[in-house]
């Protein structure tokens, strides 16, 4: 279901972030360089770095023509990618940025990460609405419902904290794992929210409750990235254990494990982030090794 398709190499340190472009042959990667970097997927090639930085970049995130660049620094920049220009940086973060999402009904930007923060931002302007502490270290990821009622907050105590987008007021807090949480992400029909930990499990959680459903023993070491396919019902997910496994959405079978040590093509080092291709063609992944893996979906 997933063949290694091309690796685009060009980075000279470890990778952490990828967001998808406007124009579904071309995504965006950034980490521990000077520069985020622009790629095609028809011409599998380096295009360009569209704008540099002057930190490590931990997370990006793309909603219409904005990039958003979050910082080790604790700065984010604010690129238009129509105007290649940055509009604006966002000040209030006092460590390093690990996550952000938009609220688009609220026009509202959420961002988090090494302070235990929770910051939302105006889209029309930038200015800084509300913020709020979760715990006093690392929050490292955010995940929005599929009707953008709430969020899930994961974070290094190993609760993941759900709150109303209505007014940010916490609804419950949900404590299986037993390491920091690494990732999250609702299910695109909104039955489940998905979560995974440095306890390498993957728990799921029916809605609205959040019920425990499963528990599944799914990587060696820490995972790292959960995505879901755009329309057909998998998502894979990604660890620091060098794999990436294809999953159902549906029974959470496992359907396919791509990694050099099942004599696949693979990542040599831990994988930080996997997006898909707007059109869901291809599966992109990245990580330490410095590799940008392109992965094309067969029948």
């Amino acid at each position: 279901m997933l063949k290694h398709l091309h690796t685009l190499s060009g980075h000279q340190n470890p990778i952490y972030a990828l967001a998808s472009a406007e124009d579904p042959t071309r995504f965006y990667s950034a980490g521990n360089d000077k520069g985020v970097v622009e790629w095609s997927l028809t011409d599998m090639a380096f295009v360009k770095i569209i704008v540099p930085v002057q930190s490590s970049v931990y997370a990006l995130h793309r909603y219409n023509n904005l990039l958003f660049i979050a910082q080790r620094s604790g700065l984010i920049l604010v690129f238009d990618l129509k105007q290649q220009k940055t509009l604006a940086t966002l000040s209030h973060h006092q460590k390093g940025v690990f996550d952000l999402k938009t609220i688009a009904h609220k026009d509202e930007l959420i961002s988090t990460g090494e302070d235990g923060i929770v910051a939302i931002w105006s889209l029309k302007d930038f200015s800084l609405l509300y913020h709020f502490p979760v715990i006093p270290n690392t929050v490292r990821v955010i995940a929005v419902s599929t009707d953008e009622q709430q969020i899930a907050i994961g974070a290094k105590d190993g609760i993941i904290r759900i709150y109303r987008t209505e007014d940010y007021s916490l609804v419950n807090e949900l404590q299986e794992h037993t390491l920091p949480i690494t990732a999250l992400q609702y299910a695109p029909n909104g039955d489940y929210l998905i979560s995974g930990s440095r306890d390498a499990q993957l728990k799921v959680w029916s809605l609205p409750e959040y019920t425990l459903i499963n528990s599944i023993p799914a990587h060696m070491f820490s995972i790292y990235a959960i995505v879901f396919h755009p329309s057909l019902p998998y998502f894979a997910t990604c660890s620091q254990d060098k794999s990436i496994k294809l999953w159902s959405s549906t029974d959470f079978k496992l359907y396919k494990i791509l990694s050099i040590e099942k004599g696949t093509e693979g990542h040599f080092h831990s994988i930080n982030k996997m997006i898909w291709s707007q059109d869901g063609r291809q599966l992109i992944s990245t990580g330490d090794d410095r590799q940008v893996m392109v992965w094309d979906v067969t029948a």
